[in-house]
């Protein structure tokens, strides 16, 4: 198989990869739109938009320059198609499409939700081979759900948040510490310094049946308490409730992951895999509680490195060589899509 060039611009990460066959990074590249949406305390999808187009093309010439290889060598192009920004999504579809055109190759529009699910399969992820059905905790900034991956293109949704995902509870709760954004990374820092057992707050769904998850009650509940301590907040103060936040969080993860694997089982019986991807899945505490969890269910637990967790490029190059091998490519008449849910063709595990 020949190498893929892989276009990731689904929110405020710019990115630019080519991968081989074998899964080895020929070269990569992300941009950071941190100092672009620092002053707004947050995305703005226009100004995300903006800057993928204004970096986007001298990110794919570097990369490709870098990778050692020429555009004719390569066996595809694969962009991010959605879910997503739609102003960043057309921005490196289009120009994905473009490169494929003018050298006449075949184009694949990757999931971003399916990049992360096959993450675990690239070459040094996973200490044995990421072999078919596994257990998917996709845990970021707008997505909270447990999916059963049993191949490429097969995704049975399990759970997921009846409300906020994880990393919007976290954004939210570092914003109401006055913390900068984006506020995981800063959330973690801060806990770090605090008691976990200083706050009782909720878990909520904890216990339930199934694998649904709900984080607005314990924001709100976050949101009372730094009300009631006044606009005199201390750090220490700050520090025990990050710790007690982070905690409540680590604690919902573990119980609905946990419910997770026992359906998995029920489902795909010699599943014994937890792949756990996303922004959040980069937090020391949360990976922590989870490799607990897999451990009490005889399952093992895949975390990919911190670079592979976030937004990037690899992973959709990657998606693009595993379709590629199926002989599955994409018309370049296909649209991007902000919402595309991974369980589209597939019915809900019972």
């Amino acid at each position: 198989m020949k190498p893929v060039l892989g276009i990731e611009t689904s929110c405020d990460e710019t990115a630019a990869a080519v991968v081989d066959g074998d899964g080895s990074i020929l070269a990569e590249s992300v941009l950071s739109q941190l100092h672009e949406h620092a002053p707004f305390g947050g995305v703005v999808p226009e100004v995300a938009a903006r800057t993928h187009l204004k970096y986007l093309a001298d990110q794919v010439r570097s990369v490709m320059g870098r990778s050692g290889i020429g555009f004719a060598e390569l066996g595809g192009v694969a962009a991010t198609l959605g879910p997503g920004l739609i102003g960043g999504l057309l921005v490196g579809s289009q120009f994905g499409k473009g490169v494929a055109l003018a050298n006449r190759l075949p184009f694949v529009g990757v999931n971003h939700l399916e990049a992360h699910a096959l993450t675990a399969r690239l070459c040094g992820v996973a200490t044995s081979e990421a072999t078919f059905p596994y257990l998917l905790l996709l845990l970021s900034g707008g997505h909270s759900q447990c999916i059963a991956v049993s191949g490429i293109g097969q995704h049975v949704r399990l759970g997921g948040t009846l409300d906020d995902a994880v990393g919007e509870a976290f954004d939210k709760v570092a914003k109401l510490l006055g913390l900068e954004w984006p506020g995981g990374p800063a959330l973690e820092r801060l806990a770090a310094e605090g008691n976990p057992a200083s706050h009782l707050f909720p878990r909520p769904m904890r216990r339930r049946p199934g694998c649904d998850f709900s984080f607005s009650g314990l924001k709100t509940a976050v949101a009372q308490t730094v009300l009631r301590a006044g606009p005199d907040l201390q750090h220490s103060a700050r520090a025990d409730i990050a710790a007690s936040f982070q905690q409540a969080v680590v604690d919902i993860l573990c119980d609905r992951a946990v419910h997770a694997m026992d359906m998995m089982r029920g489902g795909f019986p010699g599943a014994d895999m937890l792949v756990v991807a996303g922004g959040v899945a980069s937090n020391a505490a949360v990976k922590g509680g989870l490799l607990g969890a897999t451990t009490s269910r005889g399952f093992t637990l895949v975390a990919p490195p911190i670079k592979l967790c976030t937004d990037n490029a690899v992973m959709v190059a990657w998606t693009g060589i595993e379709r590629l091998r199926l002989g599955w490519s994409d018309s370049l008449q296909e649209s991007a899509r902000p919402r595309w849910p991974l369980d589209t063709l597939e019915a809900v595990l019972e």
